[in-house]
């Protein structure tokens, strides 16, 4: 079980949005050249976390994509699963339902699996993985995380 670019790029731009909070609402363009993404990637990107409600856009010259909620507010798991989907580590612990279910030996150790994964995800605010980034980024304005 792999997180995929979108939901590596999809965190890497929350950060970035929460580390320049205090700029307004941000271009993907400026997101993507600090990040050294695909503008046309990051597109993408951001209609999955505006459907999801974790962006809100604005149009017109000072527009641009800015945070719904707090960082405090948005954990990372919200981010992961609207970009990656849930995260089932099997099938027969997602949606799917499986002739073993009722007398499978390992179901309850994939629930488990599962639902510590969710804990952990869910336990990391973006504003906790911000306060990181401001003590490993280096100070040269050019460079951000």
């Amino acid at each position: 079980m792999q997180v995929s670019t979108k939901g590596r790029y999809g965190l890497r731009a929350m950060v970035d949005m929460s580390l320049h909070i205090t700029d307004g609402p941000v271009a993907l363009r400026v997101i993507a050249e600090r990040q050294g993404i695909s503008e046309s990637y990051l597109e993408q990107v951001f209609t999955s976390l505006r459907k999801n409600g974790l962006v809100k856009a604005s149009r017109g010259s000072q527009g641009g994509y800015e945070l719904s909620r707090p960082a405090d507010a948005i954990t990372v798991g919200e981010i992961l699963r609207a970009l990656e989907g849930p995260f089932v580590p099997v099938h027969c612990v997602g949606d799917s339902q499986c002739e073993r279910e009722n007398f499978c030996i390992t179901r309850s150790f994939w629930a488990e699996f599962r639902d510590k994964i969710n804990e952990f995800l869910d336990s990391i605010s973006l504003q906790n993985l911000t306060d990181r980034a401001k003590m490993i980024v280096p100070k040269d304005p050019m460079y951000f995380i």
